[in-house]
Protein backbone atom coordinates (compact mmCIF):
# COMPACT_ATOMS: atom_id res chain seq x y z
CA UNK A 1 0.00 0.00 0.00
CA UNK A 2 1.02 3.40 -0.78
CA UNK A 3 2.14 5.58 1.91
CA UNK A 4 0.90 9.30 2.19
CA UNK A 5 3.99 10.50 1.65
CA UNK A 6 4.64 8.45 -1.06
CA UNK A 7 1.19 9.68 -2.65
CA UNK A 8 1.98 13.61 -2.22
CA UNK A 9 5.30 12.67 -4.22
CA UNK A 10 3.52 9.91 -7.16
CA UNK A 11 0.25 12.53 -7.47
CA UNK A 12 2.77 15.69 -7.60
CA UNK A 13 3.91 14.03 -10.96
CA UNK A 14 0.22 14.85 -12.44
CA UNK A 15 -0.36 17.76 -14.87
CA UNK A 16 -3.26 18.78 -11.80
CA UNK A 17 -2.15 17.04 -8.88
CA UNK A 18 -5.03 17.90 -7.20
CA UNK A 19 -7.14 16.36 -9.12
CA UNK A 20 -5.59 13.36 -9.16
CA UNK A 21 -5.24 13.46 -5.26
CA UNK A 22 -9.17 14.21 -5.35
CA UNK A 23 -9.53 10.99 -7.60
CA UNK A 24 -7.77 8.87 -5.35
CA UNK A 25 -9.49 10.08 -2.29
CA UNK A 26 -13.03 9.09 -3.53
CA UNK A 27 -11.57 5.95 -5.17
CA UNK A 28 -8.44 4.37 -4.15
CA UNK A 29 -8.35 1.88 -6.60
CA UNK A 30 -8.66 4.23 -9.46
CA UNK A 31 -5.51 3.79 -12.18
CA UNK A 32 -4.35 7.49 -13.39
CA UNK A 33 -2.48 8.30 -15.93
CA UNK A 34 1.03 10.47 -15.54
CA UNK A 35 3.35 11.83 -17.42
CA UNK A 36 6.77 10.76 -17.24
CA UNK A 37 9.92 12.33 -17.45
CA UNK A 38 10.15 15.12 -14.79
CA UNK A 39 9.42 13.48 -11.66
CA UNK A 40 10.46 9.49 -12.81
CA UNK A 41 11.07 7.55 -15.61
CA UNK A 42 9.77 4.19 -16.06
CA UNK A 43 11.21 0.98 -17.92
CA UNK A 44 8.45 -1.11 -19.02
CA UNK A 45 9.50 -4.90 -19.15
CA UNK A 46 7.49 -8.19 -20.33
CA UNK A 47 6.02 -9.59 -17.51
CA UNK A 48 7.53 -12.58 -16.81
CA UNK A 49 11.29 -11.17 -17.34
CA UNK A 50 9.71 -8.36 -14.89
CA UNK A 51 8.66 -10.24 -12.32
CA UNK A 52 11.66 -12.38 -12.23
CA UNK A 53 14.02 -8.99 -11.61
CA UNK A 54 12.02 -7.89 -9.50
CA UNK A 55 12.12 -10.88 -7.19
CA UNK A 56 15.80 -10.83 -7.88
CA UNK A 57 16.37 -7.49 -6.94
CA UNK A 58 14.13 -7.58 -3.67
CA UNK A 59 15.63 -10.91 -2.38
CA UNK A 60 19.06 -9.65 -2.68
CA UNK A 61 18.07 -6.19 -0.98
CA UNK A 62 19.52 -3.95 -4.06
CA UNK A 63 18.17 -0.77 -4.36
CA UNK A 64 14.81 -0.63 -5.80
CA UNK A 65 12.28 2.23 -6.46
CA UNK A 66 8.59 1.58 -6.87
CA UNK A 67 7.72 -1.40 -9.51
CA UNK A 68 3.87 -1.96 -10.73
CA UNK A 69 2.32 -4.39 -12.81
CA UNK A 70 0.17 -3.74 -15.75
CA UNK A 71 -1.60 -7.76 -16.17
CA UNK A 72 -3.70 -6.71 -19.21
CA UNK A 73 -0.64 -5.47 -21.28
CA UNK A 74 1.83 -8.16 -19.05
CA UNK A 75 4.30 -5.58 -18.42
CA UNK A 76 5.74 -4.60 -15.29
CA UNK A 77 7.07 -1.03 -15.24
CA UNK A 78 10.16 -0.02 -12.81
CA UNK A 79 10.31 3.55 -11.41
CA UNK A 80 14.08 5.35 -12.34
CA UNK A 81 15.02 8.48 -11.47
CA UNK A 82 14.13 11.08 -14.42
CA UNK A 83 16.64 11.46 -17.16
CA UNK A 84 18.44 8.06 -16.74
CA UNK A 85 17.83 6.54 -19.98
CA UNK A 86 21.33 7.19 -21.84
CA UNK A 87 22.46 5.60 -18.21
CA UNK A 88 20.47 2.96 -18.11
CA UNK A 89 20.92 1.98 -21.63
CA UNK A 90 24.52 1.98 -21.16
CA UNK A 91 24.67 -0.09 -18.33
CA UNK A 92 22.56 -2.28 -20.60
CA UNK A 93 25.05 -1.98 -23.07
CA UNK A 94 27.77 -2.97 -20.61
CA UNK A 95 25.87 -6.19 -19.17
CA UNK A 96 24.88 -8.07 -22.36
CA UNK A 97 25.79 -7.87 -26.15
CA UNK A 98 22.51 -9.14 -26.69
CA UNK A 99 18.94 -6.89 -27.94
CA UNK A 100 16.97 -7.34 -24.90
CA UNK A 101 13.14 -6.11 -24.93
CA UNK A 102 12.14 -3.10 -22.86
CA UNK A 103 10.58 0.55 -23.62
CA UNK A 104 11.90 3.31 -22.05
CA UNK A 105 9.33 5.68 -20.58
CA UNK A 106 10.84 9.38 -20.73
CA UNK A 107 9.74 13.03 -21.28
CA UNK A 108 6.63 13.00 -23.86
CA UNK A 109 5.73 9.50 -22.60
CA UNK A 110 2.62 8.75 -20.42
CA UNK A 111 1.88 5.80 -17.52
CA UNK A 112 -0.74 4.32 -15.77
CA UNK A 113 -0.14 4.21 -12.60
CA UNK A 114 -2.34 2.32 -9.82
CA UNK A 115 -4.08 4.05 -7.11
CA UNK A 116 -2.54 3.81 -3.94
CA UNK A 117 -4.75 0.75 -3.12
CA UNK A 118 -5.56 -1.66 -5.34
CA UNK A 119 -6.72 -4.80 -4.88
CA UNK A 120 -5.52 -7.88 -6.12
CA UNK A 121 -7.42 -8.82 -9.04
CA UNK A 122 -7.27 -4.95 -10.43
CA UNK A 123 -5.45 -4.87 -13.73
CA UNK A 124 -2.56 -2.03 -12.07
CA UNK A 125 -1.52 -3.25 -8.96
CA UNK A 126 1.36 -2.56 -7.18
CA UNK A 127 4.33 -4.67 -6.46
CA UNK A 128 5.95 -2.14 -4.27
CA UNK A 129 4.28 0.93 -3.77
CA UNK A 130 6.06 4.53 -3.73
CA UNK A 131 6.55 5.12 0.06
CA UNK A 132 8.19 8.78 -0.11
CA UNK A 133 10.26 10.34 -3.17
CA UNK A 134 12.78 7.78 -4.33
CA UNK A 135 16.42 8.58 -4.38
CA UNK A 136 18.30 9.47 -7.60
CA UNK A 137 21.07 7.23 -7.37
CA UNK A 138 22.73 5.32 -9.95
CA UNK A 139 22.89 2.05 -7.97
CA UNK A 140 19.93 1.61 -8.66
CA UNK A 141 19.97 2.10 -12.12
CA UNK A 142 22.83 -0.48 -12.43
CA UNK A 143 21.02 -2.98 -10.28
CA UNK A 144 17.91 -3.26 -12.27
CA UNK A 145 20.38 -3.41 -15.50
CA UNK A 146 22.28 -6.17 -14.04
CA UNK A 147 18.79 -8.04 -12.81
CA UNK A 148 17.11 -7.61 -15.43
CA UNK A 149 20.20 -8.80 -18.10
CA UNK A 150 20.24 -11.89 -15.22
CA UNK A 151 16.46 -12.48 -15.13
CA UNK A 152 16.17 -12.52 -18.89
CA UNK A 153 18.98 -15.38 -19.28
CA UNK A 154 17.13 -17.50 -16.83
CA UNK A 155 13.64 -17.41 -18.48
CA UNK A 156 15.28 -17.64 -21.69
CA UNK A 157 17.12 -20.94 -20.29
CA UNK A 158 13.73 -22.10 -18.46
CA UNK A 159 12.02 -21.66 -21.82
CA UNK A 160 14.70 -23.39 -23.87
CA UNK A 161 14.67 -26.27 -20.93
CA UNK A 162 10.75 -27.05 -21.51
CA UNK A 163 11.50 -27.14 -25.24
CA UNK A 164 14.13 -29.98 -24.86
CA UNK A 165 11.92 -31.54 -22.27
CA UNK A 166 9.19 -31.80 -24.95
CA UNK A 167 11.51 -33.64 -27.52
CA UNK A 168 12.46 -36.28 -25.41
CA UNK A 169 11.52 -39.48 -26.32
CA UNK A 170 10.92 -41.71 -24.11
CA UNK A 171 12.60 -45.03 -24.96
CA UNK A 172 11.34 -48.55 -23.67
CA UNK A 173 14.01 -50.16 -21.33
CA UNK A 174 15.51 -53.12 -22.79
CA UNK A 175 13.37 -55.88 -20.55
CA UNK A 176 10.22 -54.58 -21.30
CA UNK A 177 8.52 -55.95 -24.56
CA UNK A 178 7.26 -53.73 -27.36
CA UNK A 179 3.81 -53.92 -27.73
CA UNK A 180 3.42 -56.54 -30.78
CA UNK A 181 7.22 -57.81 -30.76
CA UNK A 182 7.26 -61.39 -30.25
Amino acid sequence: MMTRRGLVWLSASAEDPAECRATWAADPRSPYALPTGHYFDVVAIEQRVGLETFDQLARRAMPLGPVMADWASRLTGFFLPSGMQATFDGMMRRETSDRLEYRYLSVDSVVVVPGPMPLSGDRYTWLRAPMRRPEATAARVAALAAMFVASAALVARADRYGLERERVVTVPAKDEETPGAR
